[in-house]
């Protein structure tokens, strides 16, 4: 999904949150790896776990509450790791 963000400082303080909590709230909820390098956003995860972080990322830079991505985020991880 292509976000169209705000200005650049507004992503990485949206994706990271206050001292990485979002960031890794994102991470260990989907299973995946979050790097924030320069302008780019890499995740490293196997393709499901990757799609699910990648939906709550662009929530959060496209304006959503942080708590309603986290909910969203976690009820569909945890259906995705009840099909395994």
């Amino acid at each position: 999904t292509d976000c169209n963000p705000p200005p650049r400082l507004y992503c990485f303080t949206a994706v990271a949150g206050k001292d990485g909590k979002t960031k890794f709230a994102i991470e260990n909820a989907t299973r995946t790896r979050i790097v924030l390098a320069d302008q780019k956003v890499h995740i490293l995860g196997s393709v499901a776990h990757i799609r699910v972080a990648r939906d709550a990322i662009c929530a959060l830079i496209l304006g959503s509450p942080p708590g309603k991505v986290y909910n969203s985020m976690r009820t569909t991880a945890s259906r995705l790791l009840q099909r395994f």
